[in-house]
């Protein structure tokens, strides 16, 4: 569970989730005051530390020399579609039948899961 709670400073949010306190805001040009990512930035960032995890967690359970696994996610919005575009390099000794491997795992990791799955939003307000 996480839990978002915002004062009067533009657009300053505190995120706690039990463990962690961090904060989100939007950036400078539309008002806010850049003091943390934009939600859409968490939502990236959510995407690649999954993928990046999963991955480790692959390459160390099949004992494969991966040194290092970098993720990038962009978020793009056209018209009234989502686009996550994510680049993976891996550094190490792999070979294109594990590069392959790794992209299937990749596509697995449960953020990816949520994201092309069926989500469904149940929101009130309450006192």
């Amino acid at each position: 569970m996480t839990t978002a709670s915002i004062a009067s400073t533009h657009y300053r949010v505190k995120l706690q989730n039990g463990r962690h306190e961090f904060s989100a805001d939007e950036p400078k040009d539309i008002g806010g005051e850049d003091t943390g990512p934009a939600p859409d930035e968490l939502l990236e960032a959510s995407l690649a530390s999954c993928t990046a995890i999963t991955l480790r967690m692959y390459a160390d359970r099949k004992k494969w020399p991966v040194a290092e696994i970098m993720v990038t996610v962009i978020l793009e919005r056209k018209d009234n579609k989502t686009i996550f575009s994510r680049k993976i390099v891996i550094n190490g000794t792999v070979d294109e039948g594990q590069r392959q491997r790794l992209l299937e795992i990749a596509k697995a990791c449960p953020v990816s899961k949520t994201l092309l799955g069926e989500i469904e939003i149940n929101s009130h307000i309450s006192s």
